[in-house]
């Protein structure tokens, strides 16, 4: 009898990491998740989680993460560096690093803890949306390798097209998940909460140089909810408050089944133009 090995899903491979003897782990960029320079944005803090998530020492599951994006990831291999810094009963916060060739591309904090039930109440509520069928699935543009990874149906704020002009506001809204599907978990709503395209594009109508600064995302979900998410798209929408300076800020909110509010995210971008 023979047997045929799975294949593992392009994302589970751009955040695999391997244990080193050192007490680091080692991962490698992807070209499927590359993006103007260096990797998406999204599977880097994806991969940094994914490092604590894999640390034996871990307690809990995600509550925040905040990565700094402190200098480019060339193509090529990386070492990660995760450690435990201070331990309470309910609570863990870490330090990260991301290394290439002896230099700290990357940081990261992240809190984890042991959830328990309270008294729950979200204020905010989804933005109004057709169902996910009801809106045609976006293409993004080839030099952007990453985007090929989602399946986005964009409700309002599409990749502007040289046509299209400046628009008045920044808010993009759309349906979205992996391509091919996969079940949601911690790493990949992370990086979905770096789905969105640079909002200046949308307000100037045109591309520009654009990076994020640092991204921070905080999770709402459990993992019993991630897990009753399963494959299904999720409704995210981001906008800006502020463009001035060479920087600007992003809020975003990523919605699942049954309206649950499931993280939001707040990023610094950097720009030019």
């Amino acid at each position: 009898m023979t047997t045929t090995a799975t294949k593992a899903h392009p994302f589970d491979d751009a955040v695999a990491l391997a244990p080193a003897s050192d007490g680091t782990a080692t991962g490698r960029t992807t070209a499927a998740y590359s993006n103007m320079v260096g990797p998406f944005g999204g599977i880097t803090a994806a991969t940094l989680l994914r490092a604590v998530l894999d640390h034996p020492e871990r307690l809990g599951d995600p509550l925040s993460l905040t990565v700094n994006y402190a200098g480019p990831i060339a193509d090529g291999p990386f070492a990660v560096t995760a450690r435990p810094t201070r331990t309470n009963r309910s609570t863990q916060h870490w330090s990260v690093e991301l290394r290439q060739d002896g230099v700290v591309a990357t940081t990261a904090t992240a809190v984890f803890g042991v959830r328990r039930e309270t008294w729950t109440s979200t204020e905010v509520t989804p933005p109004p949306a057709p169902a996910l069928d009801a809106v045609d699935a976006a293409e993004f543009p080839d030099f952007i390798a990453w985007g090929h990874n989602y399946e986005m149906r964009f409700v309002e704020g599409g990749m502007p097209s040289p046509e299209a002009g400046a628009a008045d506001e920044s808010t993009s809204t759309l349906w979205v998940r992996d391509t091919p599907p996969r079940p949601l978990d911690y790493p990949a709503l992370a990086a979905l909460c770096d789905v969105f395209y640079p909002r200046v594009f949308l307000r100037r109508g045109q591309f520009a140089p654009a990076g994020t600064v640092s991204l921070t995302v905080y999770f709402h979900a459990g993992a019993d909810d991630l897990t009753a998410q399963g494959e299904d798209a999720v409704l995210a929408t981001a906008r800006a408050q502020h463009f001035g300076d060479g920087y600007f800020d992003q809020s975003a909110e990523v919605w699942g089944r049954d309206g649950m509010l499931l993280a939001t995210s707040h990023q610094l971008v950097y720009f030019k133009g």
